[in-house]
């Protein structure tokens, strides 16, 4: 295989990868009005799942199955299965109320039905092209976010407060808004009562406790009776399977849930196999941690790693594309409090690091991550030294090349010679054509003599190939690079072109490396090779900036590289050059 065969296959790989997991979510939004019409059998399938985990847990208190659907799993309730506690909240509906906490990091909404966050912008981030100023809507009603919690028992414990209770504001004489933005401001702590008219003396209350420089919003759960050993908390995202805005054409990553635990890993849980039942996790431990997971964005319940409570997880969905993922988790041994972090924001690996080492895994780069991890860490350290994304994606470019030098070299090296000798191997051809057996023996002398390796130029190239791809995935989940300017007209590395200047750059290079590599013989090829830098120049109009930056600046690294071996090599041999010129003359007089 020759490298312009070899660079023909992996242009057509990679278009034949992004094309296929683009038709792949085409066809899951597709199929989801059909999936609906089976919403029922999912739904008793998915509950009586829940309900077998439940009872795997022995060191847990045991779950009815009545009160965890009732409570966990559904939000339309029949009116004679219903614990007392819903019925009534359900006539209350009408009076809860939202407040909103303000940080200097987002703007978050909440409910006082169940506490729930039900909406949140985040302030340093923008998406909207006609308002660049208006911060980006991360928990998006459109979409139902949500992130919510509440308690349950083995039926023993009555009218315990769930996601669909009323709760009362303690703070509510302060007003519903709430502003800690202000520098050197201290935590901000919101205490809501659960209404228990049945038993009074039991006091519950859900204390949202809010930090002015983090994403991190801790949920304390404190009972004041000694009742904890039979009851549970249970915390649960809930999101439809809606792809987010920020997604962009030909660079589409996952979105849904996640589970992580010691034993199982990283699991991720795509919406369609919770839809026909497929779904598989993790269904009990005692550490692990639930996120949902979309582009350059997180919200996660996260567990202290040295507390290990035993915890059941679940997956399921609600109605026609509304889903939930969660845990049921107990309370610590002779303790009336459980405090769970929830992290809403941006997928900053480094805050992600300080909340949980393996929370980073929600920056999903596939079974490149070993690759990956490094080279954002040389992306990040060439970021803190220059202070701009645009220059250190530049700087990781060079870096790369400097470290894949010898093999680049190598691979020009064999393509040079392979451009010296290409008269002599077109003489062969025009000699021994009709004969192909002895035209290959001729062929294999001719690299012999000219000590040239056939996959010289390919061999290189394969073995860069997982560098690029993981590449490919740092520059596309990098969210540290949202909103990041470079120059000039180029305000957001994550966004595209605005005026297409870098995919011009990279039909440039294309171009020009074209004419730097030998001309193949077959005229069809050269035809297809000539039309092929077009196509991806089209195709990388819709690319990140960042990304086409990168290719443009690899691009033109390589062609001076080239450039230098290929003059080096081609003087070298002046009377091969001689026989060169003499053939073009003689094919330019025949046309």
């Amino acid at each position: 295989m020759d490298t312009r065969r070899l660079i023909v296959l992996l242009i057509f790989i990679f278009s034949g990868y992004l094309l296929l997991q683009n038709w792949q979510d085409f066809q899951h939004k597709k199929n989801n009005p059909q999936i609906s019409q089976n919403l029922q059998n999912s739904q008793n399938s998915q509950n009586s799942q829940i309900a077998n985990t439940n009872s795997a847990n022995k060191n847990l208190p045991e779950i009815s199955q009545r009160i965890a659907e009732n409570q966990l799993l559904s939000d339309t309730l029949e009116a004679n299965d219903a614990p007392n506690s819903i019925k009534n909240n359900q006539n209350l509906v009408e009076n809860a109320q939202k407040f909103v906490v303000k940080t200097n990091l987002y703007q978050a909404t909440f409910s006082t039905k169940g506490g729930s966050l039900v909406e949140m912008s985040l302030l340093n981030y923008h998406n909207d092209e006609n308002d660049p100023q208006k911060p980006l809507l991360y928990f998006d009603p459109k979409h139902s976010y949500a992130a919510q919690s509440g308690l349950i028992s083995d039926g023993s414990i009555a009218d315990l407060p769930t996601h669909n209770t009323i709760f009362k504001l303690e703070n509510e004489n302060l007003g519903n808004e709430f502003d800690i933005s202000a520098n050197n401001a201290k935590p901000l702590q919101i205490v809501l009562t659960a209404p228990n008219p049945n038993n009074p003396n039991l006091i519950i209350r859900k204390i949202l406790t809010f930090s002015n420089d983090d994403y991190v919003i801790k949920t304390r759960w404190e009972v004041n009776q000694n009742i904890t050993n039979k009851i549970q908390a249970y915390y649960q995202l809930q999101r439809d399977n809606q792809k987010p805005d920020s997604d962009i054409l030909m660079s589409s990553t996952f979105t849904g849930p996640a589970i992580y635990t010691d034993a199982e890993k990283y699991q991720k849980i795509d919406f369609a196999d919770i839809d026909n039942g497929k779904a598989k996790y993790a269904k009990s431990a005692d550490n692990g941690w639930i996120a949902m997971v979309q582009h350059y964005f997180v919200s996660a319940w996260v567990t202290n790693p040295n507390q290990n409570l035993e915890r059941d997880f679940y997956a399921k969905k609600i109605n026609q594309n509304l889903y939930r993922i969660g845990f049921i988790v107990g309370f610590p041994q002779n303790s009336n409090a459980l405090e769970m972090p929830l992290y809403v924001g941006p997928q900053e690996q480094s805050r992600l690091e300080k909340l949980n080492e393996h929370l980073p895994l929600v920056v999903d780069y596939g079974w490149l991550t070993f690759i990956a991890k490094p080279l954002f860490w040389l992306l990040q350290f060439f970021y803190d030294l220059v202070g701009n994304w645009g220059w250190a994606i530049i700087l990781m470019t060079l870096a790369i090349k400097l470290v894949f030098f010898p093999l680049s070299a190598s691979s020009y090296k064999s393509m040079a010679k392979m451009r010296v000798v290409m008269p002599r191997m077109q003489q062969l051809k025009d000699r021994y054509g009709d004969d192909r057996q002895k035209l290959s023996q001729e062929m294999m002398k001719l690299y012999q003599s000219e000590k040239i390796n056939p996959l010289g130029g390919c061999l290189p190239i394969l073995i860069q190939i997982p560098v690029f791809l993981a590449l490919y995935w740092v520059l596309l989940g990098a969210v540290e690079m949202y909103g990041a300017p470079w120059i000039g007209w180029i305000t957001n590395l994550v966004a595209p072109d605005p005026y297409f200047v870098l995919p011009l750059l990279f039909l440039l290079s294309m171009v020009i490396q074209m004419k730097l590599n030998p001309t193949p013989t077959d005229p069809v090829q050269a035809k297809v090779m000539m039309i092929l830098p077009f196509i991806f120049s089209v195709m990388f109009i819709f690319f990140p900036a960042g990304l086409v930056l990168y290719w443009v600046v690899n691009n033109f690294l390589s062609i001076a590289q080239q450039w230098y071996i290929t003059k080096h090599i081609v003087d070298a041999s002046p009377s091969d050059v001689a026989v060169s010129k003499k053939l073009q003359k003689s094919k330019a007089a025949n046309d």
